[in-house]
C-alpha cells in the first residue's frame, strides 16, 4: 500500500517518512523512534509529549516574514504585531522558548485571566507589546497598572463600558500611568468553522456600535482618549474560509475610521484577533486560503479602507495562537495490545469430531488461495454468526465458539495477505467490521480532549514499520474505564496500522498538531495526569533532550484534588508491614500510566 499518512497534507514539512520511519524535517533529521529510545532509557515508559521549539520559531518567521512581504508588496504604511494568547497553550515548557524565539520581533503576549496576566508580565520581553482580554475585575485592572509601572507595552482590550469605568477609578486612586487602552468591537460579521460563534452580533464579547460612541464620549470628558490606541475584533478561531475575514475588516476598518475623523488621534491598531486556521486532516484539506492570501487580504482591504476614508493605515495586530503552536507538540503511545492476540492458532482446540460450520472453516483457512481469498472471508463472516446464534442456543459450547472465532480471525488475516492490497480503495471494500482494536497506553480525556469533546481530528500514523503495508482497519482505545475513550474506525476517514507481534516488537503511535489547547483543557479522567513531556532541540547537528517533566506521581495528583496525603499515608501504613509499605511507598511515586512487559526497543 502506498501510504504517508496524509504527511503531505498537514506535516508543511515539519514531519517526513524515509527507510520506513516517521523523522523530523530539521538539521540531522532523527527519527521519532530513536528519540523515543532514547527517552525510554531513562525508564519514562508510558506516553510521550515530544515539544520542538523549532517548529514554534519556525512558525513566529513565516508569520512575521509573511506579513512583512505584504505589506512591502502594497506599500503599506502602518507595521505589523503579534501576540501570542496564552489561554492556548500556558505551560512553561512551551512558554519559555517561545519568548525566547519572539524576542528578535517584538513577539508578545495576550492574557485572558489574572493568572495569565501574571505570566505576562513575568516573562515577556519588556517592550514587547501586551494585550488583555475577556472580561475583567478591578483588580486585574490594577494588575494591568502594575504591569505598565514595570515598562510593558501593555493594552487593556475594553469588553464594555464598565471596564472603562473601573479603569477611570484605578487611574484617580493609584495616580499610576494609564495602559493603552483598546476597545473590542462587536462586529456583524461572523467567522467560519467550529468556533464561527466567536464573531457575529450575538457574541458575548465586544461593544455595540452605541456602547462605541457612549464609551468614545465618557474617555472625551475624562482626558482618556489619548490612551486609545486599538480596536480589536476576532470573528473565530480556524477559520476554513477567508471570506468571513474580508467582511469583517470592511467593518472594523470603518469604524476605526470614524473614530480616527472623531479626533482619536493616537489610534493607530486594528487587532484583528486570531483565526488562522491549522490543516488537522490526514485525508482531505479542509483549510481553503493559505497564509500569504490571508496577509495580502488584510493589508490590501485595510490600506483601501485607510485610504477611502482619508485616515492613516494602520498598525496590524494578530493573536493567532493555534497558527503558532498545533505543528510543535507530538504524542507518542505505546501500543499495549492487540485485541487479536487471543485469536492466534497456538490457541485453536480443535476436538476430534466438531461440529460441521467449525470444520468447515478450518477447511476454508486450509484451502484459501489468492483467488478464493474474498469469498472464503466472506464465507467466514457468515458462518461465524450462525454460529454464534447456535451458541445462544445452547447447541455448540464455549470451545466450539472459541475455535469460530480464531479460524475466523485467522481467515481474515490470510485473506488480507493474500490479497495484497495496493491501495485505499480496495481495502475499504473489506467488511468494515473486520477491525483490530489497538490499545494505548494514555488518556484521551487528558491527551486529546478536543477529540471526545468537539470531535476534532487529529493526523495519526505509527513511527515505525512505514515502508510496510498497513493491513489493518483500526480503532484505537484508551486505559481510561469509559466507553468514550475510543477512536472508532470510520469508513469514511479510515486509519489502517500493521499487523505486529507485540512479543517480539513494540508499536508506537504518534498524534501530531496537538499543540494547541490540548495541554491545557486535558482533564484528570481516571486521575490520569499529563504524559511526560520533552522538549527536543538542536545543538551541533544534535539532538538534545531538555526539561523533562515527568508525569505527575498518584501521590501528588491525589493532592491536586485536595486530598490529605500524610493522612493517606497514615491509614495506609497502619496494617502492613514495613516491607509492603515500603512496596505501597514506591507505588505511590510512580504514575498511573501502564507498564509494558515487553523493552526491545530499550536493549
Amino acid at each position: 500500500m502506498k501510504n504517508n499518512y496524509g504527511i503531505d497534507i498537514w506535516s508543511d514539512g515539519n514531519f517526513i517518512i524515509e527507510n520506513g520511519v516517521a523523522k523530523v524535517n530539521f538539521d540531522c533529521k532523527p527519527s521519532l523512534i530513536s528519540i523515543v529510545k532514547d527517552i525510554r532509557k531513562q525508564d519514562f515508559k508510558g506516553p510521550l509529549l515530544l515539544r520542538f521549539p523549532h517548529i514554534t520559531k519556525k512558525q513566529i518567521k513565516t508569520l512575521f516574514n509573511t506579513f512583512n512581504a505584504s505589506i512591502k508588496e502594497y506599500d503599506y504604511k502602518g507595521k505589523f504585531n503579534a501576540v501570542f494568547p496564552l489561554k492556548v497553550n500556558q505551560l512553561p515548557n512551551f512558554i519559555h522558548p517561545l519568548v525566547s524565539a519572539g524576542k528578535k520581533y517584538n513577539y508578545g503576549l495576550e492574557a485572558g485571566s489574572k493568572a495569565e496576566l501574571v505570566i505576562a508580565m513575568t516573562y515577556n520581553n519588556i517592550g514587547s507589546p501586551i494585550t488583555i482580554n475577556g472580561f475583567k475585575d478591578k483588580e486585574m485592572i490594577h494588575l494591568c497598572f502594575i504591569a505598565k509601572s514595570m515598562g510593558h507595552n501593555i493594552t487593556i482590550i475594553i469588553e464594555g463600558l464598565n471596564e472603562l469605568e473601573m479603569i477611570i477609578e484605578v487611574l484617580k486612586e493609584t495616580k499610576l500611568e494609564c495602559p493603552n487602552i483598546g476597545l473590542r468591537v462587536r462586529l456583524h460579521s461572523g467567522g467560519s468553522g467550529l468556533w464561527a460563534k466567536s464573531g457575529g452580533i450575538n457574541s458575548k464579547f465586544g461593544l455595540t456600535s452605541t456602547e462605541i460612541l457612549e464609551a468614545y464620549e465618557l474617555m472625551e470628558e475624562t482626558d482618556l482618549v489619548k490612551y486609545l490606541t486599538m480596536i480589536h475584533f476576532h470573528i473565530g478561531s480556524a477559520m476554513n474560509s477567508i471570506k468571513p475575514l474580508k467582511k469583517a475588516l470592511r467593518e472594523s476598518g470603518h469604524i476605526y475610521a470614524e473614530l480616527k475623523n472623531l479626533g482619536a488621534i493616537n489610534l493607530t491598531s486594528i487587532n484583528i484577533g486570531g483565526g488562522l486556521a491549522v490543516e488537522y486532516s490526514a485525508y482531505e484539506r479542509t483549510r481553503f486560503y493559505s497564509l500569504s492570501e490571508f496577509a495580502n487580504d488584510v493589508v490590501f482591504t485595510l490600506k483601501e479602507i485607510a485610504k477611502q476614508k482619508g485616515v492613516d493605515e494602520p498598525n496590524i495586530f494578530t493573536e493567532s495562537g493555534r497558527f503558532i503552536s498545533a505543528a510543535s507538540t507530538v504524542l507518542i503511545t505505546p501500543v499495549l495490545e492487540l485485541f487479536s492476540a487471543e485469536y492466534e492458532l497456538d490457541h485453536l482446540k480443535l476436538k476430534e469430531k466438531n461440529p460441521p460450520l467449525i470444520q468447515e472453516l478450518f477447511d476454508l483457512f486450509r484451502d484459501m488461495t489468492k483467488k478464493t481469498a474474498y469469498e472464503f472471508m466472506h464465507d467466514s463472516i457468515d458462518h461465524m454468526e450462525s454460529l454464534l446464534t447456535l451458541f445462544d442456543l445452547g447447541y455448540i459450547d464455549l470451545q466450539d465458539r472459541s475455535n469460530a472465532e480464531i479460524l475466523t480471525h485467522q481467515i481474515i488475516k490470510k485473506a488480507i495477505s493474500l490479497l495484497q492490497i495496493d491501495d485505499y480503495e480496495e481495502l475499504k471494500k473489506l467488511d468494515e467490521n473486520i477491525q483490530e482494536k489497538y490499545l494505548l497506553n494514555f488518556s484521551l480525556f487528558q491527551s486529546l480532549p478536543d477529540y471526545w469533546g468537539i470531535d476534532q481530528e487529529f493526523p495519526i500514523m505509527p513511527i515505525t514499520h512505514l515502508d510496510k503495508n498497513p493491513t489493518r482497519s483500526a480503532s484505537l482505545w484508551d486505559i481510561t474505564c469509559d466507553s468514550d475513550g475510543e477512536l472508532p474506525f470510520d469508513i469514511k476517514k479510515p486509519l489502517y496500522l500493521h499487523d505486529v507481534n507485540l512479543n517480539k516488537e513494540d508499536y508506537f503511535i504518534g498524534f501530531f498538531n496537538v499543540g494547541a489547547y490540548q495541554d491545557t483543557l486535558g482533564m484528570k479522567h481516571n486521575l490520569f495526569s499529563h504524559p511526560t513531556e520533552v522538549n527536543v532541540v538542536f545543538k551541533d547537528n544534535e539532538v538534545i533532550l531538555e526539561k523533562v517533566l515527568e508525569s505527575q506521581k498518584i501521590i501528588d495528583i491525589l493532592e491536586d484534588i485536595d486530598y490529605d496525603t500524610d493522612e493517606i499515608r497514615k491509614i495506609l501504613s497502619k496494617n502492613l508491614s514495613k516491607d509492603i509499605y515500603q512496596v505501597l511507598e514506591k507505588y505511590l511515586n510512580e504514575n498511573s500510566y501502564l507498564k509494558t512487559i515487553w523493552s526491545y526497543y530499550d536493549e
